[in-house]
């Protein structure tokens, strides 16, 4: 008999949106997060609270999109679009997506480094070597099983911005009044926090989960077209408390590093360990390790995610098979992408960048490239010859486009100021 609880329903419908949310607190973000409350001071608390509703409704569109016709985002583009279009955006994916990988790979390692004293050098491809292996010979529902309990040492940055007793009302009124700087380090900040809540590779990641989730309840092709109204609301709160969890984390990460770093004196981050000294109020010498494990579990969560919504693209793009829960030999195709995405990144992680500023800019990098994308969504989601009844409604459109074009306003901004 089902457990007719509500509460165990909530956490019953839990899926793709909640596990998106948990991947966008990625090493980028963390380090992202850092920067902005470091360099910034409070003053950009506002942008969690404003962009929720924002990365809610892409997701939301991505969820329905794959729920409604039964394939990821690529597929769709296929469908609707000339080639150019389709293979401009997976470009743009890969862009993105590699360069990311590479941070968070490098971020992962240069933690590692402060607790353990082993190089960077040796951490990056044990950590690359590990992340597809284990996603090719295991699956990636057994790394997210192993390492999603690591995520909640996040939960240290909200403890650590009640111990360090913030002024309140300060709080408050940069929470609900925002700030404007023309500079060029403050549109850099707002680019890579929009880019970072709001990435390119979260949108093919939804979609295709969702297509996933259809194929593992044994749905076929035409079995996965269409959503009942049931479906669309269990879609709908998994989402919005993926992207709550997501900017809560968010908001008092940006918070801690206000309070703890900016308010004295330390501006500008370029190391972990300066990073990593947030949480000392918390954790006193046990900071790096706190620090690290955090940065760590959401590495192992997110990587997987940002190879696996490479390959899901253009497997997509190409017609190939594409499904982590595919073994090696029937999706050759899907895995030789999901690795080459990783070992590209790796590559990054030797070029003798700053591990932390790489992270930031990746952030930057996916503000930068994600508003085509949106805007692709908006037309695939807004088309009744695609989702039929499912198109969006006003609000959902309307969210959708100040999105893209406060998002390119934010990239021209990071050029112009």
């Amino acid at each position: 008999m089902p457990d007719k609880s509500p509460v165990a329903a909530f956490f019953r419908d839990l899926g793709p949106g909640l596990i998106t949310g948990a991947a966008d607190d990625d090493p980028s973000g963390i380090s992202t997060y850092s920067v902005a409350g470091a360099s910034l001071g409070l003053a950009p608390l506002w942008t969690a609270l404003f962009s929720f509703p924002l990365m809610t409704a892409v997701q939301l569109m991505c969820a329905r999109l794959g729920m409604v016709t039964g394939r990821g985002l690529a597929a769709n583009i296929r469908y609707r679009f000339p080639k150019w279009v389709l293979w401009m955006a997976c470009g743009i994916l890969l862009v993105a997506n590699i360069f990311n990988i590479g941070a968070d790979i490098g971020g992962m390692a240069e933690a590692m480094e402060m607790v353990t004293h082993v190089p960077s050098a040796v951490w990056s491809p044990v950590f690359a070597l590990a992340l597809v292996v284990l996603v090719v010979f295991a699956s990636y529902r057994l790394v997210a099983k192993i390492f999603k309990w690591l995520t909640l040492v996040l939960f240290a940055y909200l403890v650590t911005a009640f111990m360090t007793h913030p002024d309140w009302s300060h709080v408050l009124r940069a929470t609900l009044v925002p700030e404007f700087r023309w500079s060029r380090d403050f549109f850099a900040v707002m680019t890579g926090i929009l880019g970072t809540t709001i990435s390119p590779y979260l949108f093919f990641w939804q979609a295709s989960q969702e297509v996933e989730q259809e194929r593992a309840m044994g749905r076929g092709p035409e079995e996965r077209k269409g959503a009942t109204d049931a479906e669309i609301a269990a879609s709908r709160r998994d989402t919005v408390t993926g992207m709550f969890f997501s900017n809560m984390v968010m908001f008092f990460i940006i918070l801690t590093t206000a309070t703890t770093l900016h308010a004295h004196g330390i501006t500008n981050i370029e190391t972990a360990r300066q990073a990593a000294e947030a949480l000392r109020p918390l954790a006193g010498n046990g900071a790096y390790l706190l620090f690290t494990l955090g940065i760590v579990g959401t590495g192992m969560l997110a990587v997987p995610v940002l190879a696996g919504s490479a390959a899901y693209a253009v497997a997509e793009a190409a017609r190939w098979g594409a499904s982590l829960d595919r073994p090696l030999k029937v999706a050759p195709q899907f895995y030789a992408v999901l690795a080459a995405s990783v070992a590209l990144g790796m590559m990054f992680d030797f070029a003798g960048l700053n591990a932390v500023r790489m992270l930031f800019w990746s952030a930057v990098l996916n503000g930068i490239l994600a508003p085509p994308l949106i805007v692709l969504v908006l037309l695939l989601t807004s088309d009744e010859r695609v989702m039929g009844a499912r198109k969006n409604s006003f609000t959902v459109k309307a969210l959708g486009w100040l999105c893209a074009g406060l998002m390119t306003l934010s990239a021209v901004g990071v050029f112009v100021a």
